[in-house]
């Protein structure tokens, strides 16, 4: 928490990336695979869970190449309504989360997830935390997809100098350094 001290001023924005920054959702969302697929397939499927990897819609491909377009959209379709069952396997990342608490009272804090909407706000609401963002960005926004970091800053006018960005995926953070934020200014969880 002291390192975070050090970068943070009054001038500095905060912005978050939810799933595996500022929530830990990687199980949560596995099992609601897990079970979408043995509900479409009916397939009592020994899925691994690698908590290194988030299990996504292209490992699913991956995983079962054989699925027809129909079941890939309905595993998908379920997997989205399962995940609310799961939310209480969400765990916060505490120390992100005391920084965005504490922070949120004096300065900007923004949300930028590739996150659908709809399961973002389940997830904020879970854990008590929809209220702590001045803003919200989601996979919805127009341009998010393509550089969510370039469509913050360019939508809200915001110099690259004042952000201060928690991030977990690679790309993500490369995408940030392309626009000229900082690396001192990346906190990589």
């Amino acid at each position: 928490m002291e390192l975070f001290k050090q970068k943070i001023n009054n001038t500095s924005i905060l912005i978050f990336d939810l799933d595996g920054t500022l929530i830990n959702t990687n199980y949560a969302n596995f099992l609601a695979y897990k079970e979408a697929i043995k509900q479409v397939l009916k397939l009592e499927l020994d899925l691994l869970h690698n908590s290194n990897e988030r299990f996504t819609r292209n490992l699913l491909k991956t995983i079962i190449p054989t699925l027809t377009s129909v079941e890939y959209e309905k595993i998908i379709e379920l997997k989205n309504k399962f995940y609310e069952e799961y939310l209480h396997k969400t765990t916060l990342n505490q120390v992100v989360v005391k920084i965005l608490k504490k922070y949120s009272k004096t300065n900007k804090t923004i949300l930028a997830t590739n996150s659908h909407k709809k399961r973002a706000i389940k997830i904020l609401k879970h854990h008590k935390l929809i209220d702590y963002f001045d803003y919200k960005f989601y996979k919805e926004d127009k341009g998010i997809e393509i550089n969510k970091f370039n469509y913050v800053l360019t939508f809200l006018k915001i110099s690259e100098k004042f952000v201060i960005i928690f991030e977990n995926e690679k790309l993500e953070i490369d995408n940030a350094i392309s626009l000229g934020i900082s690396t001192k200014n990346i906190i990589s969880i």
